[in-house]
């Protein structure tokens, strides 16, 4: 496998410590905004760091591929039905919405096309 798409190694490495035998990590992307600290995928998962927990607290959040029903891009605009200028994407997760903000638009779509591809397997 090719090294994965990553915006920081040491956020590379918070998911590779909790890889499960097999899994590989695919990208971590780097958030913005309030709350999200970063968004990884693995072959079988889509791991986020939530940083909006009281008391300065952190977690770090598995989501198997299994559980996603849907994944959108967010955006306020669309030109000609293209969402081009979004950079967040909404995982629907059994009726809980996790949104992330990516830093930049390239990195939103990579990370909505893989999940995409994982969840329609």
């Amino acid at each position: 496998m090719t090294e994965p798409d990553v915006d920081k190694a040491e956020q590379l490495e918070l998911v590779r410590r909790g890889l499960l035998q097999g899994e590989e990590v695919l990208a971590v992307y780097d958030c913005i905004g309030t709350g999200t600290g970063f968004v990884g995928l693995t072959t079988l998962r889509i791991v986020m760091q939530d940083k909006s927990f009281v008391g300065k607290r952190v977690a770090i959040t598995s989501i198997p591929y299994r559980h996603v029903r849907s994944v959108s891009v967010v955006s306020n605009t669309s030109i000609a039905g293209k969402f081009t200028s979004s950079s967040s994407i909404a995982i629907d997760v059994g009726g809980t919405v996790h949104e992330a903000d990516f830093r930049g638009v390239e990195k939103a779509h990579k990370a909505h096309d893989l999940i995409l591809w994982y969840i329609t397997r």
